[in-house]
């Protein structure tokens, strides 16, 4: 039995909570992923996992075991990193995780760049709505928006943004454009679903400080649904600027109330790039958060004020 390759393939399927899964990712069949692990868990001369037709599970032995080997397999992930920091061309695969608009808006047009500048690095993108955490997702990098400082981890600023309102033409021929903010309550307002708490739009306006509940008509929980039924002219939505900034452009959609700054969360905005905080920083990774930089900063500069 190969013991790290054992370890490696334990730490996989506790992440997945799946032996098919596991064995998916690695090209091994999920009977081959079970032996090696049954091997494992008799050198050990315990069990690690709970298996049933339906669900697998960690035992109390399997979640302590998990916590160091886990530990163990980024120590040596870092000990590969640091020696091959010197190496001419980043190699390997880089897994990255973004949010589904971001990534369909933003990053979608920037892959051909990067992998013609390296194409030695194999890049697996995973889109979805949910946040991502890099450890137990096993992701390089989760490009996310602002978030509380989260130990253990660097989070580069990739994007300068904030949050504008915006709506078609056609859905304000409807009637009067809001001017201030409680206007608001007289339009058909679409909402970014999170969590079953009611949607709030806080407000400023030089230094006064305004906050809305808003009634909404429709809630989403996807950044690209709520563009499209703005551009739909389905009603009033709030996103951010790097999402809509083309169709504004083009005059598909008008932003509303420029004279404020408005969020459903914080005012500091931006899309940073997450990753693990390591004494030597895989080359495949800083290459990728500075060709995001590199690439991105521009845009900042055309963002509207």
């Amino acid at each position: 039995m190969d013991r790290l390759k054992a370890m490696a393939l334990f730490v996989d399927v506790a992440r997945a909570r799946s032996f098919t899964a596991a064995a998916r990712a690695k090209n091994l069949s999920p009977s081959s992923v079970s032996r090696q692990i049954t091997e494992l868990e008799a050198e050990l001369g315990t069990q690690l996992l709970y298996r049933s037709t339906r669900f697998v599970d960690l035992t109390e032995a399997g979640a302590l075991y998990f916590a160091r080997v886990a530990q163990v397999l980024e120590d040596i992930a870092d000990a590969d990193a640091a020696a091959t920091a010197l190496q001419a061309a980043p190699t390997g695969t880089l897994h990255v995780h973004s949010r589904y608009l971001f990534g369909l808006v933003v990053l979608a047009p920037l892959l051909p760049q990067f992998q013609a500048l390296y194409p030695e690095i194999m890049l697996e993108l995973s889109l979805s709505e949910r946040s991502s955490r890099l450890r137990d997702d096993a992701f390089d990098v989760d490009l996310r928006f602002r978030t509380p400082p989260d130990p253990g981890l660097v989070q580069d600023l990739v994007l300068p943004s904030e949050r504008i309102l915006v709506a078609s033409p056609a859905y304000l021929e409807a009637g009067p454009s809001p001017v201030r903010p409680a206007d608001l309550h007289a339009h058909r307002c679409l909402g970014y679903l999170m969590g079953r708490e009611p949607i709030v739009w806080r407000f400023m306006h030089g230094a006064a400080y305004e906050e809305l509940t808003i009634d909404t008509a429709l809630k989403v929980d996807s950044g690209e649904l709520l563009r499209r039924l703005v551009l739909g002219g389905h009603g009033i939505a709030l996103l951010d600027d790097f999402t809509v900034r083309r169709e504004m452009d083009e005059g598909r959609l008008v932003r509303l109330l420029a004279d404020h700054r408005v969020t459903n969360t914080t005012f500091e905005g931006g899309v940073f790039a997450a990753y693990r905080e390591t004494t030597y920083t895989p080359l495949k990774i800083k290459v990728f958060v500075d060709f995001l930089k590199e690439r991105l900063a521009p845009s900042a500069a055309q963002a509207p004020a």
